[in-house]
């Protein structure tokens, strides 16, 4: 289907009537993902929004089943009987994978114009797989092989960024996730020219026979980092401008954009975890990737926040010297050498999400047992 806004952008008048999402990614080089699985949302997003990719995981899954039970109880039924030895979990990663594929499907056009640089479906990693390179690497491939346009998910600690180097040398497109910081975006992008550049030294890794870009791409959870930041001005009862607390992420998101522009990786940045419009809004005009769900996509448009090119307008220096003066965990996330790849794992929004992420893998699982065990 084809956008009205996109064959009809402009009245008698002169007046632009596509989405200020659709603007941004069709104006500049900055690229829109959809941040759910869910059909509908997707469809909507990329018909009318501008959507070229998407992402799924325990989180998305259990909300898409929630939010449509009349589909997804009957088929966890149906697949309890396809599987009869299967477990909650593995049913539950089932769905996961069915969510994906289609959802892949459906971006497979943007996958084919934009030769494999978007048109992704991020699918993520089991996050009680953490501690274990191996199996990270393995779950990776397999996820891969299940669409041409799957984009795989690890967490960006320490054992998650060798797991990414030695997946990309394997033939997987990935994206980092649990990531909040210029310092593991930055490992993470050396990590992934590493594995790249073995590829290409060793005529035995596998082979690209689509000849796609990998398109990979490393996230940082702006609004995750915001939250961190609260958190801690709470604990520690700091007094600072509340305001400048927002623009935390921002800050970190235009200067990992920039960095990777600088060393020339082939990888993008991605933001994510979104809090504020300003998430989009500055980041519009980079060669990068916004990934807001999608009732962000809803509310920016609906509101005509402006499509304009904000990437390279610094962030108020007043705001950053109270953010390093105040904060030091500020200046850790910030600075390409604010952390080694030993700190990553504690970092406190580290620790937060994957929390998180364990514990949605856990509902998950309790929803899948609700329907193949239900209570008398």
């Amino acid at each position: 289907m084809t956008s009205t806004f996109a064959t009809k952008p402009v009245t008698e008048d002169g007046t632009d009537t596509r989405p200020s999402t659709l603007r941004a990614a069709q104006d500049t080089p900055t690229s829109l993902w959809n941040d759910s699985a869910d059909p509908r949302e997707l469809s909507t997003s990329i018909n009318e929004f501008g959507a070229v990719g998407a992402t799924c995981n325990p989180v998305i899954a259990l909300t898409c089943i929630k939010n449509d039970p009349d589909t997804w109880i009957p088929r966890l039924r149906e697949l309890a009987a396809e599987f009869p030895t299967a477990g909650e979990s593995e049913l539950g990663w089932k769905a996961v994978e069915e969510l994906s594929i289609g959802a892949a499907k459906l971006l497979e056009p943007a996958f084919e114009a934009s030769g494999g640089r978007n048109g992704r479906l991020s699918m993520q990693t089991d996050p009680r797989f953490h501690r274990d390179k191996k199996a990270l690497v393995e779950q990776a491939v397999y996820f891969s092989g299940l669409a041409k346009n799957i984009i795989v998910k690890i967490p960006a600690t320490k054992l998650g960024i060798e797991a990414m180097e030695e997946a990309v040398y394997r033939g997987v497109s990935i994206n980092a996730t649990v990531s909040f910081t210029v310092p593991q975006a930055v490992a993470v992008g050396e990590a992934l020219e590493r594995g790249l550049a073995r590829r290409k030294a060793d005529g035995s890794a596998a082979p690209n026979p689509e000849k796609t870009e990998f398109g990979n791409v490393v996230t940082i959870m702006g609004g995750r980092l915001d939250d961190w930041l609260k958190v801690v001005v709470k604990r520690d009862k700091i007094l600072i401008d509340p305001g400048y607390l927002e623009w935390a992420g921002v800050a970190a998101l235009k200067k990992a954009h920039h960095t990777f522009v600088e060393r020339g990786f082939s990888s993008r940045v991605l933001s994510a975890g979104f809090r504020n419009y300003m998430q989009w809004s500055e980041l519009v005009g980079g060669d990068l990737v916004v990934s807001p769900p999608f009732q962000w996509q809803v509310d920016i448009n609906k509101n005509e926040i402006p499509a304009a090119n904000r990437i390279d307008v610094p962030v108020d220096p007043e705001i950053i010297a109270a953010l390093r003066a105040k904060i030091p965990d500020f200046s850790r996330a910030y600075d390409v050498d604010g952390m080694e790849p030993h700190e990553f794992d504690r970092f406190g929004a580290t620790v937060t999400t994957l929390r998180q992420f364990l514990d949605a893998d856990a509902q998950l699982d309790a929803l899948v047992r609700d329907v193949i065990v239900p209570a008398n």
